[in-house]
């Protein structure tokens, strides 16, 4: 499959963003989906998605803790494209757990801590959104963080074990903003109010206009340790 990957990604080194989702949807269109954490990046590929193909698969990660503007945009998402969003929770029981462990906010006192909270929260219903999928799509872009700077555009997840597919890896900021307004896509009201990135509400705080795009995320951490899971080559099997 690692072979296959490099020569996608030179077969499509050139390709718009809508070109290369307009490829796999030809290929793999029943076992594609577009992970969505309903930010700004992820909207734009929604968008450009379902006006390719309506029925295409969008799901998103209900962790429990998101902001209040998470959920009315992820209402207005549904109503704007007339779909019902694919959502998925954490095991109740498993949360129960965490609290007994850790408490309600333990993830602040260690980075093993917030790690196994997003592994609860994130990795294992990502795991389950994930089964039958061959091709996952996601919005990350290159210059978002220092963990995402070689990132390309095809790249075999080994954790997930599928090819993941990042159509906006090379989109600057104002290329997102740009398509949002051009296409009138709904977006998080917190991106109005200094949120660039927009996870949990515990884990996300509004930033300066000098600082990094995703210093707002887990923002007591050293930057190179800012992912939940979902992102990396995670062979772990919790």
């Amino acid at each position: 499959m690692k072979d296959t990957v490099n020569e996608i990604n030179q077969v499509l080194k050139y390709a718009s963003a809508e070109e290369v989702l307009v490829y796999f949807l030809q290929r793999h269109k029943d076992k594609l989906a577009l992970s969505s954490s309903l930010g700004a990046e992820d909207q734009v590929l929604t968008d450009m998605l379902l006006k390719l193909n309506e029925n295409a698969r969008v799901f998103t990660l209900d962790t429990g803790r998101l902001h209040p503007e998470t959920y009315e945009l992820m209402d207005a998402t549904n109503h704007k494209y007339k779909i019902k969003m694919d959502v998925y929770f954490p095991q109740s029981q498993k949360v129960e757990e965490l609290y007994q462990s850790q408490g309600i906010n333990g993830h602040y006192e260690s980075l093993d801590k917030r790690k196994h909270c997003c592994f609860i929260r994130k990795i294992e219903p990502l795991r389950r959104a994930l089964k039958g999928v061959d091709i996952w799509i996601t919005g990350l872009r290159s210059e978002q963080s220092v963990t995402r700077t070689q990132m390309p555009l095809l790249e075999y997840d080994e954790g997930f074990n599928l090819i993941k597919v990042n159509p906006l890896i090379n989109w600057s900021q104002n290329d997102v903003w740009d398509y949002i307004k051009k296409n009138d896509v709904p977006y998080n009201k917190l991106h109005d109010l200094g949120f660039p990135s927009i996870g949990c509400a515990p884990c996300t705080r509004a930033v300066k206009d000098n600082e990094d795009l995703r210093s707002g995320r887990w923002w007591w951490e050293s930057p190179e340790q800012k992912e939940c899971g979902l992102h990396k080559k995670n062979k772990e099997k919790r």
